[in-house]
């Protein structure tokens, strides 16, 4: 099984549960690895057997600022769904959420949350 991976994508957006954090947001980085075939792509050298990075990065950007949530353990996983949701191709998707500028009194490089959503999860809730 193959992989797109994006590492360290930085966006900005309003997420935690001290006032603070909604009024003033902060720095968020997002690690997005995708597991998908790929071979069709690799023999054909067409884009359209493949998942676009950067239309992932399109809607991981669009989903995690469009509004604010609490937990960032949520926005990880509204990012993940959406992306398995629009990209049907994806067999897994798994969102490292981090979080560098956490309000915390302590020196720490991130806290963060991971969250895998695989193909089988958005099945069966649309069963559901």
């Amino acid at each position: 099984m193959e992989k797109i991976i994006i590492k360290g994508l930085k966006l900005f957006a309003y997420h935690g549960v001290n006032p603070e954090e909604k009024v003033d947001g902060q720095n968020f980085i997002l690690d997005i690895t995708a597991e998908l075939d790929v071979k069709k792509a690799q023999l054909s050298d067409n884009v359209d057997h493949t998942v676009s990075y950067a239309k992932i990065i399109k809607t991981a950007t669009a989903v995690f600022t469009e509004k604010s949530y609490n937990l960032i353990e949520t926005a990880a996983n509204k990012v993940g769904v959406a992306i398995m949701q629009e990209y049907p191709k994806l067999r897994s998707v798994t969102v490292l959420l981090k979080k560098p500028e956490a309000p915390i009194k302590a020196e720490f490089e991130y806290v963060a949350v991971e969250d895998t959503i695989t193909r089988e999860q958005i099945m069966a809730e649309t069963v559901e």
